[in-house]
C-alpha cells in the first residue's frame, strides 16, 4: 500500500508558526486534508516526516489508546530534527524532554502524579473556591471599566483574570504574577518575536533551546524557593501539595516537581485566556449575540463550550506508535509520530454542522479542544467555571461592545489565541 503524503503547501503550513497566527488559511488547508488525506504523511525538510491526523474520530481513536500511542517515547510537541537532537543529549537519560511533566509521561507514571493533584481541579472542590474566583473576576472587571471604554481585552483582561486564579489556587503571591506570566508566554510563544524572550525572529535549533532553557531555569529558580517553603510552612495550596507530595513512597524527584508546577503555572491560565477571549471576539462582532447574553440571564454554557471550540488553544500534541497497527484503513508502523490537529478536529463536517459558524446553541457540542481519554485537561471544569463566572459578572455590567482594531494570534504551533483584541465599550 502506498502512503499518502500530504500535498508540500499543506504539509509546510502545519509546522510553520505563522500559518496559526494568521488561522483561517491554515483551515482551508485542513479543510482540503480532511475532505482528501485526513490521515497523510506531512514530509517537511526540517522535521521528520508525521502523519497528520484530521478527523475527530481519528483524533478519539488514538487519544483512548496511550499504550498504543505514546506520549514519553519522543517529543509530545512539534520539533525541528536538529531541536530534537540537541534536546536528547542534553537532557537526563537522553530521553528528549526539556520538561518531564504529565505532558511527557505514559503508564505507569502518568496516572500516579496525576491523581496527587486530580481533586483539586474536580467540580466538588472547585465549587469551595467559587467565590474566591468570583472576587478576582468581580476585581478584573471593575479594572477594566476603569480603562475609560477601550482597551486590549487579551492583553488587559484575558491575560491576567485565569493567571490570577490559578496563582492564587497554586500559592503564588500576587506581586509575581506578572513574572509567571512572562516567562509563560515565552515558554508557549518561543516562535513569536513579540512574545518570545529574544523578542526576535528565531533562526536556528541551537538559538531556540537555549532560549527555552533560560525559561525553563527561571522557572526551576522561583519554585525550588516555593518548595523549600512549603516543605518548612505547609498551607491549604496546590504547591504545598506538589512540595510535600510522594511517588512510590518517596519524594517527587526535583525535575517532575518543577515540571508539575510548570504545567499548572503555565497551562492553568493561557489556554483560558485564549478562550476567553475568542468568547469576547465573537460577542463584539455580533451585537444581537451580546444582546442575547447582556442581562445576565441566558445561561452561558453554550456559549462557553463554543468559544472553547472555536478557540481551541492547544493546537497539537504528537503521539508515538508503540507497535505496528492500522487506523482508518491505513498501516502505522511502530516509531510513527502522529500530530493530533485539534483545530481541525474541532471543525470536523462529520461531527459539526455548520463548522465554521459560531454558534453558542450547538447542541452536542463534542469539541476535543481538552483532549481526550486519559490525557484529558485536568483543569478543564476549572476553565468551564473561571468563563461562566467573568460572564456573569461583566456581561450585565455593559450596554454595547465592538472591536475597536484587527485582533491578532499568537504565532505559535503549539498553544495559540489572541495576543491583541482591541475593543470599544460602553458601560452600564
Amino acid at each position: 500500500m502506498t502512503m499518502p503524503i500530504l500535498p508540500t503547501d499543506i504539509a509546510a503550513a502545519l509546522v510553520d508558526p505563522k500559518a496559526y497566527g494568521e488561522w483561517n488559511g491554515l483551515h482551508e488547508k485542513y479543510s482540503w486534508a480532511r475532505a482528501n488525506m485526513p490521515l497523510a504523511i506531512a514530509e517537511n525538510e526540517r522535521f521528520d516526516p508525521f502523519w497528520a491526523v484530521t478527523k475527530h474520530a481519528d483524533i478519539l481513536e488514538i487519544s483512548k489508546n496511550n499504550v498504543r500511542f505514546a506520549s514519553a517515547v519522543r517529543s509530545p510537541t512539534l520539533v525541528d530534527r536538529d531541536a530534537e537532537a540537541l534536546v536528547k543529549a542534553i537532557t537526563p537519560n537522553h530521553d528528549g524532554h526539556l520538561i518531564r511533566s504529565l505532558v511527557q509521561m505514559d503508564a505507569p507514571d502518568h496516572m500516579k502524579y496525576r491523581l496527587l493533584t486530580q481533586s483539586w481541579f474536580m467540580p466538588k472542590n472547585l465549587r469551595t473556591i467559587e467565590a474566591r474566583i468570583r472576587e478576582i473576576a468581580r476585581d478584573t472587571v471593575e479594572k477594566m471599566l476603569a480603562m475609560g471604554g477601550e482597551c486590549d481585552f487579551a492583553k488587559d483582561v484575558a491575560a491576567y483574570y485565569p493567571l490570577h486564579v490559578v496563582m492564587n489556587i497554586l500559592g503564588v503571591p500576587p506581586e509575581d504574577e506578572p513574572r509567571m506570566l512572562m516567562l509563560t508566554q515565552q515558554l508557549f510563544g518561543p516562535t513569536d518575536p513579540e512574545i518570545n524572550r529574544a523578542r526576535a525572529e528565531i533562526v536556528s535549533a541551537e538559538q531556540a533551546i537555549q532560549m527555552l532553557q533560560f525559561v525553563i531555569a527561571d522557572f526551576e529558580t522561583y519554585f525550588a524557593a516555593i518548595t523549600a517553603d512549603r516543605r518548612a510552612h505547609p498551607r491549604d495550596d496546590l504547591a504545598t501539595v506538589i512540595a510535600t507530595g510522594t511517588i512510590n513512597g518517596a519524594p517527587i524527584p526535583d525535575r517532575e516537581a518543577n515540571g508539575y508546577y510548570m504545567i499548572v503555572a503555565t497551562a492553568g491560565h493561557d489556554t483560558t485566556s485564549a478562550s476567553t477571549a475568542g468568547a469576547i471576539m465573537e460577542l463584539a462582532k455580533n451585537p444581537a449575540l451580546f444582546a442575547r447574553y447582556r442581562d445576565g440571564t441566558a445561561d452561558t454554557a453554550g456559549l462557553i463550550e463554543e468559544a472553547i471550540r472555536w478557540t481551541t488553544p492547544v493546537q497539537h500534541f504528537l503521539r508515538t506508535a508503540t507497535e505496528d497497527c492500522e487506523l482508518s484503513g491505513q498501516k502505522i508502523a511502530k516509531g510513527d509520530w502522529l500530530m493530533l490537529c485539534y483545530p481541525s478536529g474541532n471543525r470536523d463536517e462529520a461531527v459539526f454542522e455548520d463548522p465554521f459558524t459560531f454558534n453558542p446553541d450547538r447542541t452536542p457540542n463534542n469539541q476535543i479542544a481538552f483532549g481526550f481519554g486519559g490525557h484529558v485537561c485536568l483543569g478543564q471544569h476549572l476553565a468551564r467555571m473561571e468563563m461562566r463566572i467573568l460572564m456573569e459578572e461583566l456581561l450585565p455590567r455593559l450596554k454595547s461592545i465592538e472591536l475597536a482594531g484587527e485582533p491578532a494570534r499568537v504565532e505559535s504551533t503549539f498553544v495559540g489565541g489572541l495576543k491583541r483584541l482591541p475593543i470599544r465599550f460602553e458601560a452600564n
